[in-house]
């Protein structure tokens, strides 16, 4: 129940998913360079060896578990109606893929769903046996599954998750190759002792992608035997960024400080992310703003200090966490700590991709080489140079600027 109360979407996530398609495409209303419902319109065509109840391809292997319903949720796997090498349909590596690129990609995924209990993770058969073994691979697995009807066309976007496309009701599923499964997979989810949070921080650091690492969460394929429990895919992916924040957060607050002020900067698919770095110990905070909030550009804030937060970042919800985790991952990668400020600016011609976006963004931004300042002040008249939207209304709403600028140190007085 905890997680539920964690994870689960909340007031502002739900509101800004309303923001899509306000003309269902006919008009352009809602000033988006590229409308979602007519993109679905186009992927159909792809789609025309979906006509009957059976379905075979290679899974990426992605998987879709649902929150309706907790504590028994649709879930299942998604399959397109192609095989080979399908894993740029669930990889996340998308910032160099075009709105239109993502879209289709996801779209020929159809997304199979059967009743499942949460709790039956931890002693699967059937459906869900079938669907844990798929998810331990790290290459597409080639799949067969028929469906009660023929699957339905309408698609869903979401804040936390990747678009999904058509969905249908799964009678039966059958994995027909065997699937890749990495050493270092295979050891965590074969301990029945190890609990989710480490288990999950090993895996990271043993080079397995935060993908699949999320996927083996969702299934409940991770954490002690008894306790395992299939998890939302909405929740999951905000669990695992959250569990590897703090598992690097605490050797970073362990590491001596940078001694400058840094500007880290990424861009893509109509989101803006920019990184302030400063040489104080670690604390972070998540600014996020959206152009649609225009002329008032309402800012939404959450932050942490050197001990880190212990409720949920309810004003900007995944996308806290998902920005948080590649600015620890930078700074457990060269052995220093510091504060960050992350500005994350969501573009009007924005369509709702999940937060991976915000991850990987600022993971690349992270990447790139920053632009160094000796003092706040430098630091922060530089910024406006980053941001596509007045800075005044960002600095408003940050708590971290102003305990900056009223915190004094002893080197302050000498």
């Amino acid at each position: 129940m905890q997680k539920q109360v964690t994870f689960g979407a909340g007031y502002v996530e739900s509101r800004r998913e309303s923001l899509c398609a306000k003309c269902r495409g006919f008009m352009g209303l809602c000033g988006k360079k590229v409308c979602p419902i007519l993109v679905k319109a186009r992927t159909y065509l792809h789609l025309e060896s979906l006509g009957g109840k059976d379905i075979a391809g290679s899974a990426p292997p992605g998987v879709f578990v649902g929150s309706y319903g907790y504590p028994k949720v649709l879930a299942g796997p998604l399959i397109p109606p192609v095989s080979g090498d399908t894993m740029h349909m669930d990889s996340e590596a998308w910032l160099d893929n075009s709105f239109d690129e993502i879209l289709q990609n996801r779209f020929q995924l159809v997304r199979s769903k059967s009743v499942i209990a949460v709790g039956s993770a931890a002693d699967p058969s059937g459906v869900l046996e079938k669907i844990q073994e798929l998810v331990l691979s790290d290459r597409p697995v080639d799949t067969e599954a028929s469906f009660e009807k023929k699957p339905d066309t309408r698609v869903s976007f979401s804040m936390r998750e990747a678009p999904t496309g058509p969905s249908a009701d799964l009678k039966a599923l059958d994995i027909v190759d065997n699937p890749s499964v990495p050493r270092k997979v295979d050891r965590v989810v074969s301990d029945d002792d190890y609990r989710a949070a480490p288990g999950v921080a090993e895996l990271f650091g043993g080079g397995i992608s935060q993908r699949q690492i999320t996927r083996l969460f969702s299934v409940g394929l991770l954490g002690v035997r008894g306790d395992r429990r299939l998890v939302p895919t909405a929740w999951s992916i905000t669990a695992v960024d959250d569990i590897l924040g703090k598992s690097m957060a605490g050797r970073v607050r362990y590491y001596p400080t940078i001694g400058e002020y840094r500007i880290y900067r990424a861009e893509a698919l109509a989101n803006n992310v920019v990184v302030l770095l400063t040489p104080t110990p670690w604390m972070f905070e998540a600014l996020e703003l959206w152009h649609a909030s225009a002329p008032n550009y309402r800012v939404d804030a959450d932050f942490e200090l050197y001990e880190g937060r212990k409720d949920y970042a309810v004003n900007t919800a995944g996308a806290y966490y998902a920005a948080r985790a590649p600015v620890l991952e930078h700074l457990d990668g060269v052995r220093r700590q510091a504060g960050a400020i992350a500005f994350l600016e969501v573009k009007n011609d924005w369509i709702p991709l999940g937060v991976w976006r915000f991850r990987e963004l600022a993971r690349e931004a992270m990447r790139s080489a920053p632009a160094a300042f000796d003092t706040l002040d430098k630091a922060v008249a530089a910024l406006q140079g980053f941001l596509y939207s007045p800075l005044q209304h960002w600095l408003n709403a940050s708590s971290l600027y102003r305990y900056m600028r009223e915190q004094r140190r002893l080197t302050d007085y000498f």
